[in-house]
C-alpha cells in the first residue's frame, strides 16, 4: 500500500448488528441505544424505609412531627431552616433535622412545644452523634442515631384528658 492509498474492505451487511449499515463510502455506520446513567441518590431503598420508619415511630412515641431535610441550605443556613421549620403544619410541635452534607451544616429547629421537651443541650448531643457518623460517611446511621437520641429526649406523649 502506498502512502495516501486507501483500502476497502468489503463487509457482508448480512454479518452486520442490528442498527449498522454499510454507508456508500463503504464505512460501518453502527446506531447505539443510548442509556441515560441513573443518578446517584444518597440512601438504598432499604436505608429509605428504615428512616421513614424511623421518623413515623419518633412521631407516633412522642406526638411531635419529625422531618428530615436533606440539601443545600444556602450561605444563611440557619434562616433556610427556621423557614422550613415554619412550613410544617404544626410548627410548635414540629422537630426539624435540616443536613447539608455539601455544606457540612447540620442543624436541628424546633417548636415552643417541642422544644419544652427537647432541651439545646439534648439537641447538641444529638447533633454531635450525628456528625460522627457523617465523618465515617455513614449519612443514613447519622439520620437514625439522631433520631433516636432526639426522641428519647422528648419522651412519651403526653396522655390527652
Amino acid at each position: 500500500m502506498a502512502t495516501g492509498e486507501l483500502t476497502r474492505a468489503d463487509v457482508d451487511p448480512s454479518t452486520l448488528e442490528v442498527g449498522a449499515v454499510v454507508t456508500n463510502s463503504g464505512r460501518v455506520s453502527a446506531a447505539k441505544m443510548y442509556e441515560p446513567h441513573a443518578p446517584d441518590l444518597p440512601f438504598t431503598p432499604v436505608q429509605l424505609a428504615s428512616l421513614d420508619e424511623a421518623v413515623t415511630l419518633a412521631s407516633r412515641t412522642t406526638g411531635l412531627d419529625y422531618s428530615v431535610y436533606l440539601g443545600e441550605l444556602g450561605s444563611d443556613f440557619r434562616a433556610k431552616a427556621e423557614e422550613l421549620h415554619a412550613s410544617t403544619p404544626r410548627p410548635s410541635h414540629a422537630v426539624l433535622i435540616a443536613v447539608s452534607p455539601g455544606e457540612r451544616v447540620v442543624e436541628v429547629v424546633t417548636g415552643d412545644e417541642s422544644h419544652r421537651r427537647i432541651s439545646d443541650r439534648g439537641a447538641k448531643l444529638a447533633v454531635m452523634s450525628m456528625v460522627a457518623s457523617f465523618k465515617e460517611g455513614d449519612l443514613s446511621g447519622g439520620l437514625l442515631s439522631g433520631l433516636r437520641m432526639l426522641t428519647d429526649q422528648a419522651g412519651s406523649a403526653p396522655k390527652q384528658r
